[in-house]
């Protein structure tokens, strides 16, 4: 029963921290996919950086695991918006700034959770 605790938690913080960058991101930057992508490249970083905490064993599993990854990041990422932002650009007849949205967000998140993964290593 604890696991759902920090998972629901867990998610209630991503979700409200998403929603708050997201509205800021969306103040600066004309198209709203801007917002989302910069997101799923954090959340992505961040998961890789926390991957490597549950492997080194540095912290709590179940905190790493239900509340910061399944929580958090769960709820702080989101495909759902990525898919919505994606269709909406192709409706739009924005094909080409779609291709290149769907590009960055799936290249580059695995790079930067690859980074996230390996941060130690990079740093020293």
């Amino acid at each position: 029963m604890t696991n759902y605790f920090l998972i629901g938690l867990g998610g209630a913080f991503g979700a409200l921290l998403r929603h708050f960058l997201h509205t800021i991101f969306n103040f600066f930057f004309y198209y709203s996919f801007v917002g989302t992508l910069v997101i799923n490249l954090i959340g992505s970083f961040f998961l890789g950086l926390l991957i490597n905490l549950l492997q080194n064993k540095i912290y709590s599993d179940d905190f790493l695991n239900y509340f910061l990854i399944i929580g958090v990041l769960g709820s702080f990422t989101t495909f759902s918006a990525f898919s919505y932002e994606t269709i909406e650009l192709i409706l739009n007849k924005k094909t080409i700034l779609a291709v290149i949205y769907i590009l960055l967000s799936v290249f580059l998140s695995i790079f930067a959770a690859y980074i996230g993964l390996n941060f130690n290593r990079i740093l020293n």
